[in-house]
């Protein structure tokens, strides 16, 4: 079993933490949080637009805690660390795990800066560690089906790509934080609309031309986007949308909407179960198999995410399935949709 230490144990953290118990392959041996007396606490706490799953406090009391990573490096043997904290603690937290040699899953964003996501690449390559970023929806079940019906052919080429995802605002954490530019979280843009920016990457790469529009937000400058990307040699337009600009309360949702040669397809988590496929005849519904997002009963493609790290541990073997090299093209993507700010 690989030894491994969860630093955050906020609603992500708390995510990973409830994966990591159900992986036979792993043992989680330390959780590092600044707030030790809240930990337990947090098991009842809202926060988080979607719930995964519950933790056992008793089991959670069994664990090692620690306020400093350097604590937990020092005492404990561990084979990675899952680093789920505030993005503007990623880089340095990332940073000193790489360094002391461990494998490190990050959690997305990989950080606001390229410079400093280069940085991280260039040090797990030299110290020869698994180095991932959490992008998930490339192990959701409902997205990595739309994935096989374009490479496959099923429906014919697509043509066009609607990507959307909304929620209200977050009102847990250092998310009440009123901050400017992209804040200390990266914004809608950084922490919610990156999802969709990362797997469109996934799908088809970089864009050759992105338009978008953008409206500020209580968390930064860019929590609302609405952009048209452009692929000249694959003839292909991607709309991507979404932001936090609503009240809290507000039900999250996200999904796509693609257009074939020979049939449309929607998927949306406000109807999990099912993808839909129409052509000029008729509607079928096809088996979504999870993502249950909204109904707080969870998906299996954190669980899917963290699973493939594990293996890629195990193996010795990069992450080629999610590479940080193109986790670090998702953060210049970001970058392309405010002009470069």
């Amino acid at each position: 079993m690989k030894k491994v230490a969860v630093v955050g144990f906020g609603f992500m953290g708390m995510t990973h933490t409830i994966n990591i118990l159900k992986n036979d392959d792993l043992k989680l041996v330390a959780i590092v949080d600044k707030d030790l007396e809240g930990i337990e606490d947090k098991l009842s706490s809202d926060s988080g637009n979607f719930s995964t799953g519950n933790i056992d406090p008793q089991v959670l009391k069994s664990i090692k805690k620690y306020r400093d990573i350097d604590d937990c490096l020092k005492n404990e043997q561990l084979d990675a660390i899952h680093i789920c904290v505030h993005t503007n603690l990623h880089f340095e937290l990332a940073k000193r795990a790489l360094s002391a040699g461990l494998n490190v899953f990050l959690e997305k964003p990989m950080t606001l800066d390229v410079n400093e996501g280069q940085v991280l690449i260039d040090l797990a390559s030299k110290n020869n560690c698994i180095f991932m970023v959490g992008h998930v929806l490339r192990f959701m079940s409902p997205y990595l089906q739309l994935k096989k019906w374009i490479d496959e052919g099923t429906y014919g080429k697509i043509k066009f790509l609607s990507m959307s995802r909304f929620s209200g605002v977050p009102s847990w954490g250092q998310w009440k934080e009123k901050q400017k530019s992209f804040g200390s979280s990266g914004g809608a843009l950084f922490d919610l609309l990156i999802h969709d920016i990362d797997f469109v990457n996934y799908l088809f790469g970089t864009p050759d031309n992105i338009k978008s529009d953008y409206l500020p937000g209580a968390l930064s400058e860019y929590d609302y986007i609405s952009a048209l990307w452009t692929y000249n040699e694959k003839d292909i337009k991607v709309k991507v949308e979404g932001g936090n600009t609503f009240h809290s309360s507000f039900p999250f949702q996200a999904g796509y909407m693609a257009n074939f040669e020979n049939a449309s397809v929607v998927y949306t988590t406000l109807k999990p179960d099912v993808i839909q496929v129409a052509n000029n005849e008729e509607i079928n519904e096809i088996p979504a198999e999870e993502a249950r997002l909204p109904a707080r009963q969870g998906g299996d493609g954190f669980y899917n995410e963290i699973a493939y790290f594990t293996k890629c541990m195990i193996q010795n073997k990069k992450p080629d399935k999610c590479t940080p090299e193109s986790s670090l093209e998702t953060i210049r993507i970001c970058y392309e949709h405010v002009n470069g700010e």
